[in-house]
């Protein structure tokens, strides 16, 4: 699987539980895991570090992110993406959107860009 998802520090710990459940081979780590940035850490650093281990960052953060973005591409940088969550899916319906973009994406579909779940 060529996708790996780095959980934002402020979702439900859910996600990263159940991901790993469903697709036990799918890499889904969270901010504050070992050897990830640290709970705190500001989100160019945290872009920095997705850039750097190829992972998409999987947030909520709707009113900053994409400046965030927009900066880390004007710095001359790149990004595997951002999923965004949908506030009116639920855990299990976001699961399933995760899982299939992990299974079924093509390599760098998403990146330098934010993807707004639903994906279809």
């Amino acid at each position: 699987m060529p996708i790996k998802y780095l959980m934002d520090e402020n979702l439900d710990p859910i996600y990263q539980i159940q991901l790993r459940r469903k697709e036990p081979d799918l890499v889904a780590w969270a901010i504050g895991d070992p050897n990830t940035p640290p709970k705190g850490a500001l989100d160019p650093d945290i872009l920095l570090w997705c850039e750097k281990y190829n992972f998409i960052l999987v947030t909520n953060n709707r009113r900053s992110m994409p400046i965030h973005l927009s900066n880390h591409l004007a710095q001359g940088h790149h990004l595997p993406g951002i999923f965004q969550l949908n506030p009116g899916m639920s855990v299990g319906e976001t699961l399933e959107e995760l899982v299939l973009a992990a299974l079924a994406s093509l390599e760098d579909e998403y990146r330098d860009r934010i993807s707004y779940l639903p994906l279809a």
